[in-house]
């Protein structure tokens, strides 16, 4: 991410696009620092070096500012899906997407952890971050080779949204470089999705299929053979 500039005078010669990363990077550190609810344009801005005029140019609102932060981890994804994880079973790819999102999401753990903290007591937070969650997941659902698409794919997006903040909740306490917590509650979430068809429909449950051998991420003590 650009680094703000110290004169806090407004964006640098990097031009608009680097003013929003800096606009998006000071609310993560404010967001690591206090509860969503309690941050303000004028600190965001003072923390970015840009000024409230600025700011509201790039962005309508804190939330704004989270929804496009949100978007920035999917184009990171999506710019690199695995592109051997084709031949795949369809859950073995969401698995790789899925842990590509959260080592994306690690360097802001504190950001997360606040932020779910102030979802637990405010439900109008909640849906709004559900629905951003939704919309994230439809595109990864998208990269993993899944159909988002219509109602089914409204409900399979919803119910990856469900299955992914439950791994979210181990991940935010595994300290462990390796992740092998959270790809273990990530592998139970998604295994559970097959079990439901109501959340994820039956392409998470098609048969494992034989498949070049080749080096992939796994959670520890998962066979190599993915269960229908």
């Amino acid at each position: 991410m650009a680094a703000a500039d110290a004169s806090g005078s407004g964006p640098g010669p990097a031009g608009p696009e680097s003013a929003r990363e800096r606009i998006i990077e000071a609310f993560l550190a404010l967001l690591a620092e206090k509860a969503f609810e309690r941050i303000g344009f004028a600190e965001v801005a003072t923390r970015a070096g840009t000024t409230l005029a600025n700011l509201r140019g790039e962005f309508d609102s804190t939330l704004a500012i989270l929804a496009a932060w949100f978007k920035q981890v999917d184009r990171a994804v999506l710019r690199g899906v695995d592109t051997d994880m084709v031949g795949e079973p369809p859950r073995e790819r969401l698995f790789d997407v899925l842990m590509h999102q959260i080592e994306l999401l690690t360097p802001h753990k504190a950001a997360v952890r606040s932020l779910q903290r102030s979802t637990a007591c405010n439900p109008g937070l909640a849906m709004a971050i559900n629905a951003l969650a939704v919309r994230s997941q439809q595109w990864m659902l998208a990269a993993a080779g899944i159909s988002a698409a219509g109602p089914r794919g409204m409900l399979r997006a919803q119910g990856l949204a469900v299955l992914f903040a439950s791994a979210l909740r181990t991940w935010i306490d595994d300290d462990d470089p390796g992740l092998a917590r959270t790809m273990a509650a990530l592998d139970r979430a998604l295994a559970r999705g097959q079990r439901c068809s109501t959340l994820l429909d039956d392409l998470l449950a098609l048969p494992a299929r034989m498949c070049p051998t080749r080096a992939r991420r796994r959670p520890p003590g998962r066979d190599e053979t993915i269960a229908a």
